[in-house]
């Protein structure tokens, strides 16, 4: 994994792992990878790791079951969807949107399967 350096590494394993949660890994109900398994993986800091574990909890979408560890909670799949696409209607749509007009690119032209008609 390349960690960017303009943005904290607990933050971009967060993004990672709700990514990872939007499609379904681990399911909601189930428990989260312990932070050495995770820590092992990414080769990260286990501090790290709980950084962005705790931020994820933060967002609603882990619970913390005493001497259980963190399970994905119910729902936290749609509430991911909702954050996921206002912020591309927010940031990424406008800058994508800008970059078409600067290119000459209409909707006609592009299909959603992301190749040129």
């Amino acid at each position: 994994m390349h960690w960017d350096d303009r943005q904290p590494i607990y933050r971009q394993l967060a993004e990672q792992l709700a990514g990872r949660l939007l499609d379904g890994e681990p399911r909601e109900g189930e428990a989260m990878p312990s932070v050495r398994v995770l820590a092992g993986q990414y080769l990260l800091n286990p501090l790290t790791v709980g950084r962005a574990l705790q931020a994820l909890s933060e967002d609603g979408l882990l619970e913390n079951r005493r001497g259980l560890g963190l399970f994905v909670r119910e729902g936290a799949r749609e509430r991911l969807r909702a954050l996921a696409r206002q912020r591309f209607l927010e940031q990424e749509w406008p800058a994508l949107r800008r970059r078409l007009r600067r290119l000459g690119l209409g909707p006609d032209e592009l299909d959603w399967e992301g190749h040129l008609a």
